[in-house]
């Protein structure tokens, strides 16, 4: 056993880097080619490997530290032994490439590959580093703080892989290539894919200032939840939106007539509780859209329960409260459910547990506007219903053009479940139930 320095190898035409990362610590045992510390300059960031193997005595850098070609990285308690086996082995293997290729030319060779590549290492220690391709799709300077060798660090980049992304496994949160794998399988058969897994280019930075006045407003809370779950729901679920109509003239007539019988029992009921009541009924008609696929995607859970979500604009952003057991519930039930849950989610006092458990989402902007929208799907739930504003329209009757309130519907829905054909038949029995509520009784 003996004490040897490990030094800082050729790292091209740096003069001085700094050091970002230190990888190992005194007292641990590491191979030849493991990395020690992490270095950056100006241009580029790379590890520096160990070229012998052994236990760390003692560090000689630290964070923030600057060194060069030379310099001592730490002190190395190593088995002159196999020390001296590794060499003669070596020898062997690179004598019959000195007899062919001229020494100057190797040399030459050496001094240039830093002016041409990025952070990667040859197995004798060399640091060579290449130019970032400009079109990667990855984070720089998160992929370079990851902790794994220069093997792994390119076999990522083959794949288009951000190692910033990963959790290694190996020791002290090392990144290895299994962890790769297993990320890639795991994107793949989630299909959770960000912008970058999916090959597309990321948002460039802009500087909005340079056109004029601006104000930078931090998303809130819920923009930020609401915004990662759409947005993982509209790159994993392949959407469909189907449009219909449905002729609420017979339905309002009768809500408005109950409304006055119950106003004095401080009762209001919503047409949003009628149309909840139509959900149910074409839900059990329909089972398919009372469902959600399984984890491994090869198998439909088909629901016995009927919870119908219902999204709430709030100033703090949209929230989804559930109304469970819905088909148990009456319509001055769902019409008070639905009044509760709104208060709730406004005053920010809506419960985990008041959010769960959801089969089937209904997003109603007739209070606002709009003739039309195209709603993303609440993943795991298969199908959301869109509802906009109805309005008085003329509708021929067989003899002439009557006045009929009608309500546009959008049906967005998960077409690895639903085919349009079962799509179109949805639409049309809810707008039945709709336009003769007398249909929900039977």
């Amino acid at each position: 056993m003996s004490i040897k320095e490990i030094v800082v190898p050729d790292i091209g035409d740096f003069d001085s880097v700094e050091v970002i990362e230190v990888l190992v610590a005194e007292g641990d045992s590491v191979q030849a080619e493991d990395s020690l510390i992490t270095v950056e300059s100006d241009k580029a960031s790379m590890e520096i490997p160990s070229s012998e193997s052994g236990k760390v005595v003692k560090m000689k850098v630290a964070l923030g530290d600057h060194i060069s070609e030379g310099s001592v990285i730490l002190m190395m308690e190593v088995d002159d032994k196999a020390t001296s086996t590794e060499k003669t082995n070596e020898e062997k293997s690179t004598e019959p490439k000195a007899k062919t290729a001229p020494p100057q030319r190797t040399s030459s060779h050496e001094k240039m590959a830093p002016a041409k590549s990025t952070p990667s290492m040859s197995s004798a220690g060399k640091v060579s580093v290449d130019k970032v391709s400009p079109t990667a799709n990855i984070d720089e300077i998160r992929f370079s703080k990851a902790y794994a060798s220069p093997s792994v660090r390119k076999f990522a980049r083959e794949l288009g892989v951000d190692l910033g992304n990963i959790k290694g496994t190996s020791r002290k949160g090392r990144i290895n290539k299994a962890d790769v794998k297993g990320f890639v399988k795991k994107t793949l058969s989630s299909g959770m894919a960000g912008g970058a897994a999916l090959g597309i280019k990321p948002m460039p930075e802009i500087d909005f200032s340079q056109f004029g006045e601006i104000e930078s407003q931090p998303l809130s809370k819920i923009n930020k939840l609401t915004g990662e779950f759409l947005h993982r729901s509209w790159v994993t679920v392949p959407h469909v939106t189907q449009f219909d109509e449905a002729d609420i003239t017979e339905m309002e007539s009768f809500r408005k007539q109950m409304g006055k019988e119950l106003e004095k029992d401080g009762i209001k009921i919503t047409p949003l509780a009628f149309i909840i009541w139509a959900v149910v009924a074409s839900l059990k008609a329909f089972p398919r859209f009372n469902s959600s696929l399984d984890a491994s995607g090869e198998n439909l859970i088909l629901k016995k329960y009927f919870n119908i979500g219902v999204a709430v604009d709030t100033p703090n952003g949209l929230v989804v409260p559930v109304i469970r057991e819905a088909d148990q519930k009456s319509l001055v039930e769902l019409s008070q459910g639905i009044r509760e849950l709104a208060t709730k989610a406004r005053e920010k006092k809506l419960k985990p547990s008041d959010m769960q458990g959801g089969c089937f989402t209904i997003s109603s902007l007739g209070g606002i506007g709009g003739t039309k929208f195209t709603p993303i799907v609440n993943a795991p739930e298969v199908a959301i219903l869109g509802v906009s504003r109805s309005k008085m329209e003329p509708v021929w009757n067989g003899s002439e053009f009557v006045p009929r309130l009608i309500l546009p519907l959008s049906l967005s829905y998960d077409h690895r479940v639903i085919d349009g054909a079962d799509g179109a038949r949805f639409t049309t029995h809810l707008s039945k139930m709709l336009s003769d509520i007398r249909r929900m009784m039977v």
